[in-house]
């Protein structure tokens, strides 16, 4: 079963340095009908003007992760953790027993954007820590590349879940195939682009929720930039 999202039925919100789209309940919009989609609890699509973000905030039992799309991102945590983010960057900040921390365009000058992405941990209560990855764009191009995964490893960030967040750009008239585990989901995001989902179309922004596909063919009807995250 693929289910569309399309990118104008998210709630947003704009707060003039903040523009949110917000593909799950947050914050004061709540929807008893859209809260999670597994582990998966917020995916929050940000754009934040230069020299704006948000002040400290406390966290718990929670697998946050930061994919920057453009731009850089600066955080800062009561662990003492200091550290910018740029579009070549993921960041993962396990909240664990808590921490409190502050997000930050790291621009002056220049906006950025960034998909923040909210798990719920496998365990709870664990040590809270943070991680700071970059990869080459290069090795996303015609192939799923791995960005978060639950061993983690060179260019990419370890989360305290039974997950894995994949990009990828997509030459048009391109395709991969994801074998889908039994009892597992798929979330896909098209950062741009159009593509095909086995029979479901989707543009720029838009997102579907897959359950029970054995076989996703993923395949771009132009030029397309996505993300996959593989859910238990």
């Amino acid at each position: 079963m693929i289910q569309v999202f399309p990118a104008d039925t998210r709630n947003s919100t704009d707060l003039g340095w903040l523009k949110s789209h917000k593909s799950f309940s947050f914050g004061d919009y709540f929807d008893e009908e859209n809260v999670s989609f597994g582990v998966m609890r917020v995916c929050n699509d940000d754009d934040i003007a230069a020299g704006r973000g948000f002040g400290p905030h406390p966290h718990s039992d929670m697998e946050i992760v930061s994919i920057v799309l453009s731009g850089a991102i600066k955080h800062e945590d009561s662990l003492g953790h200091v550290a910018i983010t740029a579009s070549n960057g993921v960041q993962r900040m396990s909240a664990g027993s808590g921490v409190i921390h502050a997000e930050y365009n790291a621009s002056e000058t220049e906006p950025m954007s960034l998909f923040q992405l909210w798990f719920m941990p496998a365990k709870r209560g664990i040590e809270p820590s943070f991680e700071n990855v970059t990869y080459e764009p290069e090795a996303m191009v015609n192939q799923l590349l791995p960005v978060v995964t639950p061993e983690g490893g060179t260019h990419i960030a370890k989360i305290h879940q039974d997950m894995s967040i994949y990009l990828s750009k997509l030459d048009a008239g391109k395709e991969l195939v994801f074998e889908q585990g039994e009892n597992r989901r798929i979330y896909l995001m098209l950062v741009s682009g159009k593509c095909s989902a086995n029979d479901a179309v989707l543009e720029t922004k838009d997102s579907a929720r897959i359950q029970a596909e054995s076989t996703l063919t993923i395949r771009a009807l132009e030029d397309t930039h996505f993300m996959l995250i593989d859910l238990p």
